[in-house]
């Protein structure tokens, strides 16, 4: 049974993922590098101005990641649909790069089409988001920060996810800044402007990082991600494999404003809506490196979705900006759905604003943001 990212269960022994700073085997089976980077050393320290740009800066292209059989079993035809069609869409925009297993090329291709250029890269699951690096700019160019992804606190196999980050920066010949902790790219959200969100529940966690404190991992993120203000939620731990990443919660479309996940008013209290109200609290009255109070956006979650399962993803927040357009779920809830387009569009005026069905995605309690991760352009 592949693993819900809206339920923890058991995965069996799986070994720590390391934060030592030492380079790990180059992949086999890539493409010949493109040279998209600077050719700095690997395991570089964040030093010299890297900081990591908002969403909406303009990309390069957009990565992805082909879902395997051995993860998804009897939903891997879904699932490929889905990931096909945000790939398919996101290409109408802007170039999109698919990891995938030597023996899936062929299949992956021809569901994405022509449009996507997809390389031989080992691969376990789809979530680039968390897997891949998160890019940093600076005055020599651009870096992979390589978050050292470990199955979100060792819950999922990652023989070969662990290994993505490094495969694609290799690929690039982009910097690698290894960082000195353990998290994901969902567990991270920032304005551009020096301010970063991020859920304590999945960041400092024993199951990342170990007898590391908030104040510590703190430091760490101020010095990888170009930050000087980080605001921290409580968010949830234990009942999703994410330990709740920001990017099913909060995020910015612009400096000083913050888009939340907002539940029904009629939704049951549970760990979820205390958790809405618990970060809602704080960001009312947060500052962000600017020294501004935060402006809340609500994007209100769908209502009328018919039956899902419990770890169903049934947010809008989990978009994904591109250049020119915004890409977001649809869950068929058509007054939900009008309503959500219609927020995000007046947010992100100028864009297109695309609804897409991802509804084996979010079964997997993931969405269109999880699965996709962004090059920011240098010029």
């Amino acid at each position: 049974m592949r693993m819900s990212r809206r339920q923890t269960l058991q995965a069996g022994a799986l070994a720590a993922v390391g934060v030592a700073l030492s380079a790990c085997r180059a992949q086999d089976g890539s493409r010949p590098a493109q040279g998209r980077g600077n050719a700095a050393p690997v395991g570089a320290t964040p030093a010299g101005g890297w900081r990591m740009p908002d969403e909406a800066h303009p990309h390069e292209l957009t990565y992805m990641s082909w879902p395997t059989r051995q993860i998804w079993k009897s939903d891997i035809y879904g699932v490929r649909e889905d990931v096909a069609r945000i790939a398919r869409t996101i290409a109408e925009f802007e170039p999109v790069v698919l990891l995938a297993n030597a023996q899936d090329v062929k299949a992956a291709r021809k569901a994405c089409g022509s449009g996507v250029e997809v390389v031989p890269i080992p691969v376990d699951d789809l979530w680039m988001r968390d897997i891949g690096p998160t890019f940093v700019l600076g005055p020599d160019g651009i870096a992979g920060v390589d978050l050292n992804f470990n199955g979100w606190g060792n819950k999922q196999i990652r023989g070969r996810d662990s290994r993505v980050a490094q495969a694609i920066l290799d690929d690039e010949h982009i910097t690698r800044i290894k960082a000195p902790i353990i998290g994901e790219g969902g567990a991270v959200e920032v304005d551009g402007k020096g301010t970063l969100l991020a859920t304590e529940s999945s960041l400092v966690n024993g199951n990342r990082n170990p007898g590391t404190s908030r104040d510590d991992i703190e430091q760490v993120l101020k010095a990888l991600f170009g930050i000087t203000t980080v605001i921290w939620v409580d968010g949830v731990r234990g009942e999703d494999i994410t330990d709740y990443h920001i990017d099913a919660l909060a995020r910015f479309s612009e400096p000083g404003v913050v888009v939340m996940s907002t539940p029904d008013e009629e939704a049951p209290r549970d760990v979820w809506t205390g958790a809405y109200d618990q970060a809602r609290k704080v960001l009312d009255r947060a500052v962000d490196a600017r020294g501004k109070r935060l402006e809340v956006v609500e994007l209100p979650e769908p209502v009328d979705i018919g039956r899902r399962g419990d770890g169903f993803l049934a947010c809008y927040v989990n978009y994904y900006v591109v250049n020119g357009a915004v890409i977001m779920p649809g869950f068929g809830d058509k007054k939900a759905d009008s309503h959500a387009a219609s927020i995000v569009r007046d947010l992100y005026p100028g864009r297109k604003v695309v609804q897409l069905p991802v509804d084996t995605l979010g079964e997997g309690g993931g969405g269109i943001h999880c699965s996709t991760q962004q090059l920011p352009r240098t010029t």
